[in-house]
């Protein structure tokens, strides 16, 4: 069974998916921003509704919320959500990259106590009886490292998330900075002992190298290009190198452990980003229908079959869970 915020479901019952997706995300420190920042429910729907109404007249049925726990997870609106849009959000349990996630908490703990049995002892509970008092479970774990390095306060989150993974028989997906790290994870996640089927490297579409995919694959794990339409910000590919990459690697017969999804935010918690024009312009594809008009046409044209995009959007999500 999948825990999805309402409820459990076979994974049979998934559907077309996308993968990686943040119903709201807050960089940690939008708490402290709440006298100007403040929280809107009324705001947020209104955001939220356009994407998953275009992303359900596209055939999406579920959704993966990959928001960490620090960057404003919040599991009983993620529940409303499902309910009022009727589509599956299954939510995570994890913390961001050290860099920009909120480390001052368990790094002040570390003094103290054993944080990789308290980080165990966190996600356990999420995952089997449920988040703080909302009753919603959440149905990944989600992992994530710094670019080129992997640090002691993120290893204490693998190494607990693997314990976690290995005792509940649930997913792990994770982030990977600027296009590193993702053959580590892979590495010392199945050196932890985590089935590799359960493993989902995530942010693989931000390196364009193909021995770095087949240095991950080597692990028997599945990789995720998971930003479409994230593109030139911050050095990020364009998609057409992403769908020649996605291509290749299918032509090599790696097609039923690939992923699909955009890393899109529907609602950006704290002060609205300002809007600037050129911006606008670079994101223009950034958004949950970009892989619908952009990516699965561009990936037709390489030579891709519509049954082994079925299978990157149907079958390997679901492969994932069971």
């Amino acid at each position: 069974m999948i825990n999805t915020v309402t409820g459990p479901i076979q994974p049979s019952q998934l559907g077309k998916t996308l993968i990686h997706e943040h119903i709201q995300f807050g960089y940690p420190g939008f708490q402290g921003d709440q006298t100007i920042g403040k929280w809107d429910r009324e705001k947020a729907m209104d955001e939220i509704r356009p994407h998953l109404e275009g992303a359900k007249a596209n055939g999406v049925q579920s959704i993966v919320d990959a928001t960490p726990n620090e960057c404003g997870r919040d599991a009983s609106f993620l529940k409303e959500v499902a309910e009022e849009f009727g589509i599956q959000i299954i939510c995570s349990t994890g913390f961001y990259y050290e860099g920009e996630g909120g480390t001052a908490y368990y790094k002040f703990r570390s003094a103290f106590t054993d944080i990789v049995e308290e980080i165990f002892e966190m996600m356990m509970q999420e995952i089997t009886v449920g988040i703080g008092d909302t009753g919603v479970k959440a149905g990944v774990i989600k992992l994530a490292t710094s670019k080129d390095s992997i640090t002691d306060y993120e290893k204490a989150f693998f190494t607990a998330g693997a314990r976690v993974a290995i005792a509940t028989n649930t997913p792990i997906i994770t982030h990977t900075q600027e296009g590193t790290m993702g053959p580590d994870q892979a590495k010392l996640l199945t050196e932890l002992g985590v089935n590799p089927n359960r493993i989902m490297i995530g942010h693989m579409g931000g390196n364009m190298d193909i021995d770095y995919h087949l240095a991950t694959f080597k692990y028997g794990v599945r990789i995720a290009f998971d930003r479409c339409g994230l593109q030139m910000i911050g050095g990020m590919p364009m998609d057409s190198e992403r769908i020649d990459l996605f291509s290749r690697l299918v032509k090599k017969g790696f097609g039923d452990r690939l992923h699909l999804s955009h890393d899109f935010i529907l609602h950006m918690l704290g002060r609205p980003i300002p809007q600037v024009p050129e911006l606008e312009a670079v994101l223009a594809n950034y958004h949950l229908g970009n892989i619908f008009e952009h990516i699965i046409p561009g990936l037709l044209k390489t030579g891709i079959s519509m049954d082994q995009i079925n299978q990157v959007l149907l079958d390997n999500p679901r492969s994932l869970f069971e």
